[in-house]
């Protein structure tokens, strides 16, 4: 039998991960059902390639990896379909121009060595994304000023912190010079008081990279379906003929009329896929 979906991009943080970061039995099996029935699957999240990579081997099965929001689609083996790198001249400007939020600031670059996360400093970062630095450190590297680290153009900028500082970070984007030349996505945790903003480069997101992919293999929207849980899905789930959100989805992300599946808390993949296949 023909499956309904052809394709299925699913966010890995608050989508994939339950509360304790781990896959469920019941939403790995799904998953692997929809591969058997012949579905293909891409993971789209946020994380960097590497930081993705033990996420996504757990899965069993050979498919793509879009990480970093779009901006880089490679296989489990490390075969490069497409990169968006983010110019190093746009992201000096980004980093001049916010200035005041420099202890916010991460950049990331396309390579799995020291100095694939550069940072001027832990100070305004520790409280915010700690355990992410400290599962990342052997990539990091601290260059002061920041702007010495764009000898190539990285993947991305980001900035974390509290919400109330990153929404002035966000305002202050707004209102820059340079707002035209890139893609700003964002990633909301109100329980964690945590907001990251990652500044890309233009026309890159989720949704760009599954458009991009469908596009490839000649599958059309209405076959493609989307899981997500955050802001930063957004696009992903637009394009996306059959879309979810999580039930831990922030309230707002309802208004587009995507469909709710359970939370994360409660295998909310697994209930999204089987309600587009069918019972097992």
């Amino acid at each position: 039998m023909t499956p309904p979906i052809r394709f299925l991009a699913v966010d890995i943080d608050g989508t994939l991960l339950n509360p304790q970061l781990q896959i469920s039995e019941t939403d790995l099996a799904a998953m692997r059902r929809a591969h058997r029935e012949g579905v293909e699957i891409a993971l789209v999240t946020g994380r960097r390639h590497a930081f993705a990579m033990p996420i996504a081997r757990q899965l069993g099965f050979d498919f793509w990896l879009m990480s970093s929001n779009g901006a880089i689609t490679r296989s489990l083996d490390g075969e490069t379909f497409h990169r968006d790198m983010l110019p190093a001249e746009t992201c000096r400007k980004v980093c001049t121009e916010l200035q005041d939020f420099r202890g916010n600031t991460v950049l990331t670059f396309d390579t799995e060595a020291k100095g694939a996360i550069a940072l001027e400093h832990l100070d305004d970062l520790n409280t915010s994304i700690r355990k992410w630095l400290e599962k990342n450190a052997e990539f990091i590297e601290f260059v002061i000023p920041i702007e010495d680290a764009l000898t190539r153009d990285p993947v991305q900028a980001m900035f974390c912190g509290t919400i109330a500082r990153m929404r002035q970070a966000m305002d202050a984007i707004e209102a820059s010079e340079f707002r035209q030349e890139i893609t700003v996505l964002r990633t909301e945790y109100p329980a964690r008081d945590l907001l990251m903003i990652d500044v890309l480069n233009r026309d890159c997101s989720k949704g760009h990279a599954v458009e991009r992919w469908a596009r490839y293999r000649g599958i059309p929207r209405d076959q493609v379906m989307a899981i997500g849980d955050n802001y930063n899905d957004i696009e992903m789930l637009a394009f996306a003929g059959v879309a979810f959100i999580m039930e831990n989805a922030a309230p707002d992300m309802r208004r587009d009329g995507w469909r709710v599946t359970r939370s994360n808390a409660e295998n909310g993949v697994a209930a999204a896929i089987e309600q587009v296949l069918g019972p097992k």
